[in-house]
């Protein structure tokens, strides 16, 4: 019988350390952090189902999201300064990623590949955005973290993540800052 070694890839997102060039006062992993994205774009799909009456649905958006970074299990996290500000890098980088898209789905029993493609290769736009809108809102996050907890690091991160959110001109995102966040910045005791 062939092995298919799928699952094995996938719960190795943990070896993968996000956020490399800065120093972290908490080291965050791809496992943890796809997670979190998954738990937000579930936010910000329910935002947009149960408040903006949108049809989008927060579950297939979580699934999306959980999948939204295994092509770094091959590639490694490159960072977004390095991947985002310059063109030529940024279609190589997304070359790199599809190819290690189809290396991942080879890894697949043939009867399971549809059910993960849509989720490895993010095809659906509408969900796409969720999870671009979870992941960002994850990073935004991380960064008030890390500033809680003194590192100054993190300010200008912070506050180009913030214009990025912004820039989205996403509803449920602005909800989400304007009726969910703030707890983020209280410590345990303060969250009653």
């Amino acid at each position: 019988m062939l092995a298919h070694s799928f699952f094995a890839y996938i719960f190795r997102m943990r070896y993968i350390a996000r956020w490399a060039l800065m120093r972290n006062t908490r080291t965050e992993n791809v496992e943890e952090h796809s997670y979190e994205v998954a738990v937000l774009a579930h936010a910000l799909a329910a935002i947009g189902q149960e408040v903006f009456h949108r049809a989008v649905d927060p579950a297939k958006a979580a699934a999306a999201a959980l999948f939204h970074d295994a092509p770094e299990i091959i590639t490694g996290d490159m960072p977004t300064p390095i991947k985002h500000h310059n063109p030529g890098l940024k279609a190589a980088y997304r070359q790199v990623e599809a190819v290690a898209q189809d290396k991942l789905l080879s890894m697949l029993p043939q009867q399971l590949a549809p059910a993960y493609q849509p989720l490895v290769r993010q095809s659906d736009p509408v969900l796409r955005r969720y999870v671009k809108a979870a992941d960002k809102l994850a990073a935004w996050l991380k960064c008030q973290e890390e500033l809680k907890a003194g590192n100054t690091e993190f300010q200008r991160a912070a506050q180009e993540t913030m214009d990025a959110l912004r820039a989205m001109k996403m509803e449920e995102l602005d909800w989400f800052l304007e009726h969910l966040a703030g707890p983020f910045q209280l410590t345990l005791d303060d969250l009653g």
